[in-house]
């Protein structure tokens, strides 16, 4: 699995096949984490701000149409993940049908993201 960070009202009001957020026209590629807890680190340290809730899409990355390549974080990774770290980035849109499941991400009461539940 691979995992994506979507506001959950993006996600619900998102229609079709497949879900192409900005950073596809942006940047040209999909930001995804490699597993539960490097994808609590970017939640803090890139959404503590957005509004939530947040979900994760774990994403069947053989599901994928779009080609996948495993990258160094640039220019750094966030706090509390190692350098050696590669990053899945997805070259094109999500495709639904890759989601395997959802989770939710709890915060604690210090407002950092403190574990990832399954969506409700």
């Amino acid at each position: 699995m691979i995992y994506h960070v979507v506001p959950r009202t993006v996600w619900t009001t998102a229609t079709g096949p497949a879900y192409a957020p900005d950073s596809l026209a942006e940047e040209g590629f999909v930001h995804c984490s490699p597993d539960e807890a490097t994808t609590l680190a970017v939640v803090d340290a890139f959404y503590r701000d957005v509004p939530g809730p947040l979900l994760v899409l774990a994403l069947d990355e053989a599901r994928l149409t779009a080609r996948v390549e495993w990258e160094a974080a640039a220019p750094a990774p966030p706090p509390g993940v190692s350098g050696d770290t590669l990053f899945p980035h997805v070259f094109g849109p999500l495709d639904r049908d890759a989601v395997d499941h959802v989770l939710e991400v709890r915060f604690d009461d210090e407002g950092r993201a403190a574990e990832l539940r399954t969506a409700g």
